[in-house]
């Protein structure tokens, strides 16, 4: 519903504003045919982007959100944990003397919101003691009316928990018939978040956003008790969907599969260190996308605003990148986008009220942006004059919950098919003498400006001349972020396309968990040395 219904009704309202407790909307089943949020949370928050003004706001945007989290475990034919959890409440921000500032609250009643609401504008005025300059935010499309539900079919949370407990005992119980498997887990995890944002530029949103994360992890041992390797289903990633992909992830059936690969590296062979041509698979490379590519263009540790929680960027200064740094190989594009169905970044609007637009970050193996927030937008305005490009953010606003500010958090970040041609993973293959095929992610540690790396992984398949031959095991490789990517010399088509992703990419201080999707094909890379890590010194 638009403000200005809300303004007629207001004299009507009012009187129940006070009335309004969390404990009475927690009590209110979520839909999954409706948007949650009515006339009563939605004037809450009318009025307090009007208290915000009344208190001498130039700027103020406020978000109320519902969040319910669900997740069932297992090991074997026993439940090891249940939880299912709702929180409620609204959190403001507000631009005053130039700075921001930003309080929340969980107690939605009128009196607890004009307090918060009062309480941030208090804050930016604060906080604009120390401002060097005043904030300008980017232009952006008035949105009055703007909804958006994730596009699931089954609502996760409509199921009963019995039998999403049968559906992982099934699994387990596939995966304990390989002889030499000792232990499986497996889990189901589910948010739903029903989230109301407007602001005092006339912006009103109403979105309903779903994740489901299924997963199994297999346990192999060695008959003497010298060895263990393990499995996980890193091919199931987690989606922006509903039951429906629970069901077509087929737990039980692939489970044999990981419990078999999981016997089978503790008879590997140990890597032997050295230079190898390396075949990474999406289920693996879309964590190295993640690391070397995502996190060091995300514009906030560029300029070093962000550097607590996992480091800045080598890509600085930025002015002296953009537009001349060969990222990779000319066949190299990666794009930024909010849009891709079932991805774990895919919103219809950012936490700022901004439609976002796919974009590229790469192109044609050159970095031409970065991830932006309608504050950083301007940061980059002489760049986009350059370019012919509008100054506008690219929706990359996010906060985890009511109770977090809204920051920039990056999008969904993808390494895009080869842009001529099909390829299939038998032509990377080819090509290859002496080489590694890598399936799944692992382990990885990378330093603080996102430019020196190590990364581990699931599976290891030696390929000789052309041929992928026996398992490997110990394998880690190193990299270097300009000089890896820049070894890629063919990657895949639209057919070999591949999204993973994470439900937890940290950041922020205090610290703030954001989800995101990253789609990819298979690369090959040239001459990557590889150590081994089951060796000591």
């Amino acid at each position: 519903m638009k403000r200005r219904e809300f303004i007629a009704r207001s004299a009507l309202a009012g009187g129940a504003l006070s009335m309004l407790d969390v404990r009475e909307l927690l009590a209110r089943p979520a839909r999954a045919d409706a948007f949650y949020f009515q006339a009563q949370e939605q004037e809450l928050a009318f009025r307090a982007l009007d208290v915000a003004r009344q208190a001498g706001a130039s700027y103020a945007d406020v978000r109320v959100s519902r969040n319910r989290t669900q997740r069932v475990s297992t090991r074997e034919q026993q439940i090891t944990g249940l939880s299912d959890n709702e929180t409620m409440g609204m959190g403001v921000r507000v631009i005053a003397d130039g700075s921001w500032g930003f309080a929340a609250t969980s107690g939605l009643t009128a009196d607890e919101l004009d307090r918060a609401t009062r309480q941030a504008v208090a804050q930016a005025r604060a906080n604009a003691v120390t401002q060097l300059r005043p904030l300008e935010l980017a232009p952006t499309e008035v949105n009055p009316d703007g909804q958006w539900t994730s596009p699931i079919s089954i609502d996760p949370f409509s199921v009963a928990i019995e039998d999403k407990v049968a559906l992982l005992f099934a699994a387990n119980r596939a995966a304990m018939q390989v002889p030499g498997v000792r232990f499986v887990t497996s889990a189901l995890s589910f948010l739903r978040e029903d989230k109301f944002f407007a602001n005092t530029e006339g912006t009103v949103t109403n979105q309903t956003i779903y994740r489901t994360t299924p997963g199994t992890n297999v346990t192999a041992v060695a008959a003497d008790g010298s060895d263990f390797q393990s499995r996980s289903s890193t091919d199931v990633a987690p989606r922006g969907l509903g039951w429906e992909y629970v069901v077509d992830s087929d737990l039980e059936g692939n489970a044999p599969r990981w419990a078999e690969e999981a016997v089978q590296k503790l008879s590997a062979r140990s890597v032997d260190p050295g230079r190898y041509d390396l075949v990474l698979l999406p289920t693996h490379l879309w964590l190295t996308l993640h690391e070397s590519i995502a996190h060091p263009t995300e514009l906030d540790r560029i300029y070093g605003y962000e550097a607590n929680y996992a480091g800045t960027s080598f890509i600085y200064p930025l002015e002296d990148y953009l537009g001349r740094f060969r990222y990779g190989p000319e066949i190299m594009n990666v794009q930024g986008e909010r849009s891709s169905p079932g991805g774990l970044s895919t919103v219809g609007y950012d936490d700022e009220g901004v439609r976002p637009r796919d974009y590229l970050i790469v192109r044609n193996g050159i970095l031409v942006d970065a991830q932006t927030t309608r504050e950083q937008a301007p940061w980059l305005a002489d760049w986009y004059a350059q370019t012919g490009q509008e100054v506008r953010s690219h929706g990359c606003s996010y906060a985890q919950s009511w109770a977090d500010v809204q920051f920039q958090r990056m999008p969904n970040v993808n390494l895009l098919p080869h842009p001529d041609r099909d390829v299939q993973l038998d032509e990377l293959i080819d090509g290859v003498d002496n080489g590694i095929l890598i399936d799944g992610n692992g382990s990885f540690s990378i330093d603080q400006q996102r430019f020196n790396a190590q990364f581990g992984g699931q599976v290891f398949w030696e390929i000789r001349n052309g041929r992928v031959e026996g398992m490997l095991k110990d394998v880690a490789y190193q990299l270097r972020t300009p000089e890896f990517w820049n070894s890629m010399d063919l990657i895949g088509g639209e057919s070999t396309y591949w999204t993973g992703g994470a439900n937890n990419d940290g950041k922020g201080q205090p610290s703030q968990s954001n989800a995101i999707s990253h789609a990819c094909v298979p690369a090959r890379f040239r001459q990557v040395n590889v150590i081994n890590t089951g060796r000591s010194a």
